[in-house]
């Protein structure tokens, strides 16, 4: 990736497309994508930012008392507007991974649609039930953090170096001063705030991918967004878990780079 910015990547030439990551425990942008970026980059021109809560943005600008998953949904929104403009971007492509990404995606969706083109949520996109419990804070060691990774992907087998790497960075970044507040905060319950968004008012053309063996958010999550989004279809990966882009990074680009182009 070539760093343009403290806290975003950027690569390629070609559409504008804006790389939303996960919201699992000490991830950032960089080890969220590494899988499929300099792929992806041969075809569109990727930003991928940290967003709010994460990597370089744990703390500061645009944080302060945000509570909730609707209120730091919303506010990655803005985040990745911003980006936009300060780009000088007038549009772009989306793809949306899970809670943080994807459900940052579904706002920006209905906050400007006239600024996406089209839209790629992965795992649900955070529309299905919260998780009984915070991942990884009540327990924050190296084997926890691990174990969290694990349920990511169809066999952990399969990536046993990677999930074994993965673990000591994303522990580091996890126990940041300030990010364990910060995430207790996205999953926290919040009886006000933000409305959730109506799935059928978003207008742009979007593809739900998941992965037929995802073991954090059950396929009928995305189902269920599908059958309410306008101009919505469901791609169902087969032998993937919630990480299709490293649990079938081949499939993921063919069926991304085929829907955004279309």
């Amino acid at each position: 990736m070539t760093a343009t910015s403290a806290d975003v990547a950027q690569a390629g030439a070609g559409p504008v497309l804006v790389l939303l990551h996960g919201g699992g425990p000490g991830v950032d942008a960089a080890s969220n994508w590494a899988a499929v970026h300099s792929e992806l980059s041969a075809e569109f021109r990727c930003l991928a930012p940290d967003l709010l809560g994460f990597g370089t943005r744990i703390i500061g600008a645009g944080t302060a008392g945000l509570r909730g998953p609707r209120a730091w949904a919303r506010a990655r929104a803005q985040q990745i507007l911003a980006l936009l403009d300060r780009h000088g971007l007038q549009r772009a492509h989306l793809v949306g991974n899970s809670a943080a990404g994807g459900a940052a995606a579904v706002a920006l969706l209905a906050m400007a649609p006239d600024r996406i083109g089209r839209a790629v949520l992965m795992g649900g996109a955070g529309t299905g039930p919260p998780p009984p419990a915070v991942p990884f804070y009540d327990e924050p060691t190296r084997e926890s953090m691990r174990a969290t990774l694990g349920r990511l992907v169809a066999d952990e087998g399969v990536h046993r170096d990677l999930l074994d790497d993965l673990a000591g960075v994303r522990l580091e970044q996890a126990l940041r001063p300030g990010a364990e507040e910060a995430f207790r905060s996205m999953f926290a319950h919040v009886a006000d705030g933000p409305p959730p968004v109506d799935p059928a008012t978003i207008v742009n053309p979007v593809l739900a991918l998941h992965g037929e063996r995802d073991r954090v958010s059950p396929v009928e999550v995305s189902e269920r967004l599908v059958e309410a989004l306008p101009h919505g279809r469901l791609a169902v990966v087969a032998g993937a878990g919630h990480w299709i882009h490293v649990d079938r990074p081949d499939e993921f680009r063919s069926l991304v780079g085929e829907f955004l182009s279309a």
